[in-house]
């Protein structure tokens, strides 16, 4: 190709002929040579010359008579255009454009090329503006005539319509003629010779495109300047006339429309060149004018006031015309908008007339909105320059002036305005022509909002920022980006704003949103809320951003009390859509209550503490939250005592706590499975090892007896008798002589005992009681067998007996996990020596875990929940009985742990009514007893007990206490249990006579 376009194969051709060109005609012969031209037929012989008779007849005219090359050049576009024609029809029948009747104009053009060559060169002035002009316009002429033919490609195929008009000779003469046309007047006259190329782009586009990628190829520089000038000085002449609408006066300018094809064309290949060209024509039209350089052109349009000032609207002309074109600025042109040249500008503006000024406006927003990139970028200057000067943050350049900043601001406003009627308009054609091609769909697309819909967040973060008319502005975007971008964008944004969200003004914003969108857009909400759970299982968002999203959900669902007062359909409030929805995605928030990071765990149990439960969900799911709940209360209890002994953060973790108590009681009172669940998991989790310390436990082997710490016992290495000693493998030898006795290590001598560091008193009694008011009121819901509330609204609610019965069965199992659920039943005390293993076990859990007697008194006032603790009860009080048996203190207050465990003990039993008052008493005088009398007593109770089985058939429901409770009437006479308490009383009457009413029958 490259040897087609520098013309190498003209200039071989043309050597041949190169002795005619110097032979000179006399005056008879130029006379015959005219007569013939003009009338076509041979002066000699009289018959009619041949197209290529005619034509080398035209030829030696224009080399001998220059003054008739007008009528010359005339008639040759009679031979171009048949050798044009024969050239295409022989690709169309044969497809071989060499063909002899080809060749017979082909001599003849590269004559005419050569004679037209050497002219410009010897005179260019003369020669180069006429050849110029007759040669591109022979081009376009040709170019439309033979469009339409079958083997000429598509007009939008530059590179095929290249490729075969450069392979016709005429055409590609008439191209080298041209281009050396306008290389002899770059010097001198580079307009005239870009005129007649963009007049006959006008005429002939888009036909004529090819010759313009060729020229501005092979020119890029020259054109790429020239075609602009040329172009502004056409605009002007035409603005003179016609101050009209921009939009408008684009279809009336003939040459701008060609400068954008031209530009458009070379943009593939130039685009840097047009870029800068533009942009320095831009930097040009605001500097002040200066005197002409010796090497300037006399028509250089920068000397003139006019031509400046048509600069800007002008190339806004272009920007509408050419999407690509305003692209490949925007971005450039942004960056050099800074207060300085906006003065420029604004100096540049004011002396429009105020219609012009508006257009300009107008078509400003136009190129905003119809610009495919840099949107993010313009939108934030726009804020930038309009937001009042006093809440700018100040940087490294001074604020705008005044007038600047309150053109933005308008320019803004319009911006905002232009895009709501496209959006919304958008949406009325969609809804009327449901059935419209995809060919009309890109007509509704708005490229502006399209690029802003991957930068929803960073908007987001922007209009949080409550900058004042900023956020206003920014909201409204949002509003108009979410309809546009339909629910995907919508909830997107709804996302965003409740992420970033920090208080209740930020939040706020996202109440308007919805309310703007939920007019138009069904189930936002839902599928908000799904988007956030999505974002949580793909841990998309980092801890901060979870945890802001937690607490504003919480907050959200939290303003539903406050919306319902102050509206009257507050069933469709924004609160009571995201507690909906929020209720049913539980089972994905819950595992954030075992979060890593304590801000998001307790954000998490805030918003599962006042979200609405659902109506109905799996016994998996429910298992799942249970289980997370429990273990979240157990964290927060160890965070609130961690942060008291830094003293930091109290209040959040009490509240972490508080908030937790109330989920369990919440999950505790939905259904009897979560009840049972909770309540399993929250006596589990106050006997396990990880939590006992919370409780003042200490950890403690399955003999029941403290684990040493590894500085204490050294490490002996596995050995087999280690393993056997484990509880979970030895053998059950109840019942035998073969009881094992887990003391120490053969070898070894006994177990070491070793002293515990014990934790802050206060705060084992805080965790206790905690512990206590959630089982309690887990324990009083009615989840059970639906019972009753008291009659008094003053009273507690009464301790569910089912519930209690969970409490009791669970504490059996990991107090004794080998006892039976059937052992209710007491034996003879004698039974006591099958099963010492087991009662030591169980007193030691006792002594470990300090927390087993309140759990107690908790399931004696759910009766008969406490029969179910039969077992345990019997080998504690069976170790009691041989503790005070073999004691030689003198009074039994000298065994402390003892005595508090027999009034424990005695009162829960009496609590439970396993006991009958008179006997439910006697703890009251234990104080004051030998260890001696203190058994005598104790095993009054034991044998009471025996004889009076703790069978929950002796319990009747009493409807006035809304309780169980037990007639012990039934039972028989009670005066043979008590006679050694009246032994007892007699012989101390001294010390407890103030106690004998206590005891009477």
């Amino acid at each position: 190709m490259s040897v087609v376009f520098d013309g190498t194969p003209l200039k071989a051709m043309q050597s041949s002929h190169s002795h005619k060109a110097r032979t000179a005609l006399s005056a008879q012969e130029l006379s015959q040579e005219i007569k013939s031209f003009i009338s076509g037929v041979d002066a000699l012989q009289g018959r009619k010359l041949s197209v290529r008779e005619h034509a080398r007849c035209a030829v030696r005219l224009l080399r001998s008579v220059p003054a008739c090359r007008g009528a010359v050049l005339e008639h040759l576009r009679g031979v171009y255009d048949e050798h044009v024609s024969t050239f295409l029809h022989n690709l169309e029948t044969e497809g071989n454009a060499s063909s002899g009747a080809s060749s017979n104009l082909e001599d003849i053009i590269q004559e005419v090329h050569g004679v037209l060559s050497e002219f410009i060169r010897l005179n260019p002035r003369a020669w180069a503006p006429l050849v110029s002009t007759w040669a591109v316009d022979l081009l376009g002429q040709l170019s439309s005539k033979h469009a339409g033919r079958r083997v000429a490609p598509h007009s939008s195929s530059l590179n095929e319509l290249l490729q075969l008009w450069m392979s016709c000779a005429a055409t590609r003469s008439l191209m080298e003629a041209y281009s050396q046309c306008l290389a002899a007047m770059l010097a001198w006259c580079p307009d005239a010779c870009v005129d007649a190329l963009l007049d006959t782009s006008v005429k002939h586009s888009p036909h004529f495109d090819w010759v313009v990628a060729h020229i501005g190829s092979a020119f890029p520089g020259t054109i790429i300047s020239r075609v602009l000038a040329c172009g502004l000085k056409d605009f002007c002449s035409h603005g003179g006339k016609d101050q009209g609408l921009l939009v408008e006066k684009g279809s009336k300018v003939p040459k701008i429309g060609s400068v954008v094809g031209i530009l458009g064309h070379l943009a593939a290949h130039h685009s840097d060149s047009i870029r800068k060209e533009l942009l320095r024509m831009f930097q040009e039209s605001l500097t002040p004018s200066t005197p002409l350089s010796p090497t300037s052109s006399s028509t250089s349009w920068e000397a003139s006031p006019q031509l400046r000032r048509a600069a800007v609207p002008f190339l806004l002309q272009l920007a509408a015309m050419s999407p690509n074109l305003f692209g490949a600025v925007s971005s450039e042109l942004v960056e050099m908008l800074r207060p300085p040249v906006l003065l420029q500008l604004q100096a540049l503006l004011q002396g429009l007339p105020r219609e012009e000024l508006d257009n300009m406006l107008g078509l400003a927003v136009h190129l905003i909105s119809q610009s495919p990139t840099g949107g993010a970028r313009v939108l934030k200057f726009l804020a930038d320059t309009a937001t009042p000067a006093s809440v700018i943050i100040s940087g490294p350049t001074p604020s705008p002036h005044e007038g600047v900043r309150e053109g933005c601001d308008r320019l803004l406003q319009m911006l905002l305005l232009h895009l709501h009627k496209l959006v919304f308009n958008r949406s009325d054609g969609a809804e009327v022509s449901p059935l419209s091609s995809a060919s009309s769909q890109p007509q509704r697309v708005t490229p502006f909002l399209e690029e802003l819909r991957s930068h929803v967040g960073q908007l987001c973060a922007e209009t949080l920022r409550l900058e004042r008319k900023r956020h206003l502005w920014l909201h409204q975007l949002l509003c108009l980006l979410s309809v546009y971008g339909g629910p995907s964008v919508a909830t997107e944004t709804l996302c965003q704003l409740l992420t970033q969200a920090r208080n209740p003004e930020e939040l706020a914003l996202a109440w308007q949103l919805h309310t703007t969108l939920s007019s138009c857009m069904a189930g936002l909400i839902p599928a908000a809320v799904a988007h956030c759970v999505a974002q949580i299982h793909t841990h998309t968002l980092g801890p901060r951003q979870l945890r802001q999203l937690l607490l504003n959900l919480a907050a959200a669902i939290q303003s539903q009390d406050e919306e319902r007062k102050g509206a009257a359909g507050a069933h469709f409030s924004m609160a009571v859509q995201i507690g909906s929805a929020i209720s049913g995605h539980l089972h994905d928030f819950g595992p954030l209550l075992l979060h890593g990071d304590s801000a998001v765990s307790h954000a998490a149990v805030r918003l599962l503490s006042c979200s609405p439960l659902p109506r109905t969900s799996s016994p998996a799911h429910l298992l799942l939250l249970s289980r997370a709940a429990v273990t979240h209360f157990f964290l927060a209890l160890r965070r609130r005592g961690d942060a008291k002994k830094v003293g930091r953060d109290v209040g959040q973790t009490g509240e972490a706590v508080s908030c937790s108590v109330l989920l369990l009681s919440r999950f505790a009172a939905y259904s009897p499975l979560t009840l049972k669940a909770i309540l399993q998991q929250l006596v589990e989790g106050a006997l396990h090892k990880g939590n006992a310390d919370l409780f003042g436990g200490q950890i403690a082997d399955m003999s029941g007896a403290p684990v040493a710490s590894p500085s204490v016992s050294p490490d002996l290495g596995a050995s087999l008798l280690d393993i056997n000693c484990r509880f979970g493998t030895t053998v059950n030898f109840s019942g035998s002589v073969w009881s094992v006795f887990h003391a120490g290590v053969i070898g070894k001598g006994l177990k070491v005992r070793t002293a515990v560091n014990l934790p802050d008193p206060s705060a084992v009694i805080q965790n206790i009681q905690t512990l206590l008011a959630v089982i309690v009121q887990c324990c009083s819901s009615s989840s059970f067998n639906g019972s009753q509330s008291p009659s008094d609204p003053d009273e507690p609610q009464p301790i569910n007996a089912e519930a209690a019965k969970v409490v009791a069965v669970t504490l059996v199992e990991n107090v004794c996990p080998d006892v039976a659920n059937g052992e209710l039943s007491w034996p003879p005390e004698e039974h006591a020596r099958t099963t010492v293993e087991r009662d030591i076990y169980i007193r030691r859990c006792f002594e470990a875990h300090p927390i087993l007697f309140p759990l107690l008194q908790v399931v004696a006032a759910g009766r008969p929940a406490l029969c179910y603790c039969s077992a345990v009860l019997r080998g504690l009080l069976a170790t009691l009985l041989s503790h005070w048996e073999g004691s030689r203190d003198a009074l039994s207050t000298d065994s402390p742990w003892h005595l508090q465990a027999s009034c424990l003990l005695v009162s829960c039993m009496g609590e439970g009514q396993l006991l009958p008052p008179v006997l439910a008493n006697v703890h009251e005088a234990f104080a004051h007893l030998t260890p001696f009398e203190v058994r005598l007593l104790l095993l009054a109770v034991w044998e009471y007990v025996r004889g009076n089985g703790p069978l929950p058939q002796k319990f009747v429901f009493s409807s006035d206490k809304c309780m169980f409770c037990r007639d012990f009437s039934r039972d028989g006479d009670v005066s043979r249990y008590v006679a050694p308490i009246h032994s007892v009383l007699h012989k101390n009457i001294d010390r407890l006579g103030h106690l004998c009413w206590r005891f009477q029958l």
